[in-house]
């Protein structure tokens, strides 16, 4: 990050929209050359959340998930956010409980993402789970999430997959895929 880089300044955050879920404001920004633009965003929350790539001998593991915002199931790793007081790989555990029916003995942390910086606060932790065990948890999912075993050996072919397009899970393979190659020794 360029350190010499000024922030704009905010002279005004205003809320122009809400739902149940979603608060929209508006930002009237300055910045350091002297332009004035008013943007929108979603009103930043201080919660994050975990994506976990689980590893189970030579397989992937996945889920189908309906998504509301594109009307139908996508292909992904399992995901959630991270609850008040709970870590990021306590909340990816229990994630992987809820979502795919199993528990992990050894996580590794890979990267934070953002979303949409532009519009979104949002941070999404993406994490390796290995040394898996069955083991099922409640969630709040609406209906049971079917579980796909997909081989470490083809896991880039799942970019042909026309239901695995969501950014944070390609990502996600991507930042697996050069961690499960690295040279022995590399971190």
């Amino acid at each position: 990050m360029d350190k010499n880089l000024q922030k704009p300044k905010i002279h005004r955050v205003a809320t122009v929209a809400q739902s149940r879920l979603f608060t929209v404001e508006s930002i009237d920004l300055e910045f350091r050359n002297g332009a004035r633009r008013v943007y929108e965003r979603m009103k930043p929350s201080h919660r994050e959340a975990v994506m976990i790539v689980p590893v189970l001998e030579d397989h992937l593991l996945l889920i189908r998930e309906y998504g509301a915002g594109i009307e139908d199931y996508e292909l992904g790793f399992p995901k959630g956010l991270i609850d008040h007081g709970e870590g990021v790989m306590e909340a990816a555990n229990r994630e992987l409980m809820e979502e795919a029916g199993f528990g992990g003995r050894h996580f590794t942390f890979l990267r934070r993402l953002s979303m949409a910086p532009s519009y979104f606060s949002s941070k999404m932790h993406i994490v390796v789970a290995q040394d898996l065990y069955p083991q099922q948890l409640q969630g709040d999912e609406p209906e049971p999430l079917p579980l796909v075993r997909w081989p470490i050996s083809r896991m880039l072919a799942l970019l042909d997959e026309p239901d695995f397009c969501e950014a944070r899970n390609v990502s996600a393979l991507f930042l697996a895929h050069t961690w499960l190659n690295r040279t022995p020794g590399e971190e």
